[in-house]
C-alpha cells in the first residue's frame, strides 16, 4: 500500500507540471510553432525531473522516448521520467560488480544487471523510467515508438528496438 502522503505529493507535482506545460505552450509556440506542445512538455518535464540526463542516448532512442512521453503527457496526463539511460562502460561495470558483491555470484547478479559488454545502456538504447504508472503507459503504448519492456523482473526497463523483442524473464535469460 502506497504512503498516502507520498501519493498526494506525487499528484500535486504532476498537476503543477501539467499547469507549467500549459503555461509554456505560448512561449514554445514562439520558438517552434509546429512543435509547441512537444517543446512545452519537454521543458515542464525537465523542471519536474531535474536530475534526468538524456545525454548519451542513441538519437533514435532519444527521439522515441521524448515523443512517447509527450504523447503520454498530452493525451493521457501521464508523466514519464528517465531514471537512467546511457551509461558509460566504467559505470556499468561498477554497477555489475556491486551487484555481484550484493548477491554473492555472477549468475545471480546477471539476473538483475548485465556486464558492460552486453548492456544496451552502454549503447544508449536502454531506458529505466519512473514512476510505475509511466512505465505501465509505456508498456501499453511504447511499441508505437519502438520502446519495449524486455524483462519480466524489471518493470522500469525499456529498450529501443526496430522489431518487437521476445519478453524474457530476466536479463541473463538471453545468454
Amino acid at each position: 500500500m502506497a504512503n498516502p502522503l507520498s501519493t498526494i505529493k506525487a499528484r500535486v507535482l504532476a498537476a503543477v507540471t501539467r499547469l507549467i506545460a500549459v503555461l509554456l505552450v505560448p512561449v514554445a509556440y514562439c520558438r517552434a510553432p509546429g512543435q509547441a506542445r512537444y517543446l512545452a512538455c519537454q521543458w515542464a518535464l525537465d523542471l519536474r525531473f531535474p536530475a534526468e540526463d538524456l545525454r548519451g542516448l542513441a538519437p533514435q532512442a532519444l527521439m522515441a522516448f521524448t515523443h512517447a512521453r509527450a504523447e503520454a503527457f498530452w493525451r493521457d496526463g501521464q508523466l514519464i521520467g528517465l531514471t537512467s539511460g546511457y551509461r558509460d562502460p566504467a559505470e556499468q561495470h561498477r554497477i555489475f560488480v556491486a551487484e555481484v558483491r550484493r548477491t554473492g555470484s555472477v549468475a545471480a547478479a546477471r539476473r538483475r544487471v548485465l556486464p558492460a559488454e552486453e548492456s544496451r545502456h552502454v549503447r544508449g538504447l536502454a531506458l529505466d523510467v519512473r514512476p510505475a504508472e509511466g512505465a505501465l503507459w509505456l508498456e501499453r503504448h511504447g511499441w508505437r515508438y519502438g520502446l519495449y519492456r524486455v524483462y519480466d523482473n524489471e518493470w522500469w526497463h525499456f529498450e529501443y528496438r526496430t522489431v518487437a523483442p521476445e519478453r524474457l524473464p530476466h536479463p541473463d535469460a538471453a545468454a
